[in-house]
């Protein structure tokens, strides 16, 4: 039987505080491909996410998104609710906080940050810091059509099993690349959102 109350504790003693993130070293695709020509050129854009635990009676669940397929970049893709930092945002929660709401209804009231894990460095050019929180159940859906096509809540402790954690390789601008995948009831987590996951789970496990 999971207790959610050791995993409450795990969350709230082992994040980082969320000012203390630039601290951190990034993670990547590398993780898996030490070998790998980065791809990115110049400095990287920053943005920010939400993961978001949900404290459902029934077992927690984390909220994720199937994003528009007509995006600019990770179009079709799963990913955490998030975006680009904005000039007014203040610090990586502001941003995580404003593109949930913008994207998905998520209330900031339903909301609470609770810390950071390593930012995450994507081939696109993306350095996304990851602002882990938990939602109160009782929040409304009202999804931005222009970037979400869906939302749905995949089972946290079917994510931060490490069976569930698949190692995959394809190629991508002419190299192999290998990448964590966790395919659950037709939803295909992987890539960066995979990779976030899987660094939670070692911060709270290992």
């Amino acid at each position: 039987m999971i207790d959610w109350n050791d995993i409450e504790q795990r969350l709230r003693s082992r994040l980082t505080p969320v000012d203390a993130i630039d601290a951190l070293m990034a993670r990547s695709d590398r993780d898996l491909n030490p070998d790998w020509h980065d791809p990115v050129k110049g400095e990287y854009r920053h943005a920010a996410v939400l993961a978001p635990i949900v404290k459902r009676a029934e077992g927690w669940t984390m909220l994720l998104t199937q994003r528009a397929a007509d995006l600019p970049s990770h179009a079709g893709q799963v990913a955490f609710p998030g975006g680009r930092v904005d000039p007014g945002d203040l610090t990586a929660v502001d941003t995580a906080l404003r593109e949930a709401e913008e994207e998905i209804g998520l209330a900031r009231r339903f909301v609470e940050p609770l810390g950071a894990i390593e930012p995450y460095e994507t081939g696109t050019g993306f350095r996304i810091a990851p602002i882990v929180g938990f939602v109160a159940p009782g929040f409304e859906q009202k999804m931005d059509t222009r970037e979400v096509a869906d939302i749905f809540e995949t089972p946290f402790d079917f994510l931060m099993n490490p069976a569930n954690h698949q190692r995959r390789e394809s190629e991508w601008r002419g190299q192999m690349r290998a990448y964590y995948a966790m395919p659950y009831q037709g939803r295909f987590i992987w890539g960066a959102t995979a990779g976030m996951i899987r660094a939670l789970y070692e911060r709270l496990f290992l």
